[in-house]
């Protein structure tokens, strides 16, 4: 199976599965995987955490934006996993519709929460992980919602669940296009 987009992007909240489900997908496609978040820390020196503290939210997402489209105008098949909120920027979301195929891998909050635990590591978690879970859900939905191709629920489902629901959704979507 070969997508119509030479990337596969995989988007959605903090512990959603995007690294490990990304990690999976490319192994059965044979591509290459990158995530997101570990290239931009590769490419600054800094965990994320201290760009954050440095530069806050804004300074962060000026970075991610440059690593996104680093990473999309490569050549070759390439599975991403973005960061939570790669969706937030319009243009990452037009960028990763037109050089992939977007997977909006949704989780409830009580599987993210039982995911991302005391939020360690996870500036936008600080305070108070279980109403920053619900609150950074329902304010990225429609963000989600419109960077998607395809939606895969992950609810439940182990990583090798995940990785093979992504496939079949990606292989419907182009089987119907």
């Amino acid at each position: 199976m070969a997508p119509l987009h030479p990337h596969l992007v995989l988007v959605g909240m903090m512990g959603a599965g995007k690294t490990t489900a990304g990690r999976r997908v490319a192994r059965q496609l044979g591509w290459r995987h990158v995530d997101a978040d570990k290239r931009i820390e590769r490419t600054t020196g800094r965990a994320i955490p201290e760009i954050f503290a440095a530069d806050g939210e804004a300074g962060f997402r000026a970075i991610e934006r440059d690593v996104l489209a680093s990473l999309l105008g490569v050549p070759g098949r390439t599975v991403v996993s973005t960061g939570g909120g790669a969706v937030l920027s319009p243009a990452n979301r037009a960028l990763m519709r037109q050089r992939g195929t977007v997977v909006w891998l949704r989780a409830r909050p009580e599987t993210l929460l039982a995911r991302v635990g005391a939020g360690k590591d996870r500036p936008l978690l600080a305070d108070d992980p279980a109403a920053s879970v619900r609150r950074i859900a329902t304010e990225r939905q429609s963000a989600y919602a419109n960077a998607a191709h395809v939606i895969v629920d992950v609810d439940g489902l182990t990583a090798d669940q995940v990785a093979d629901a992504v496939l079949a959704a990606v292989k419907a979507r182009e089987r119907a296009s």
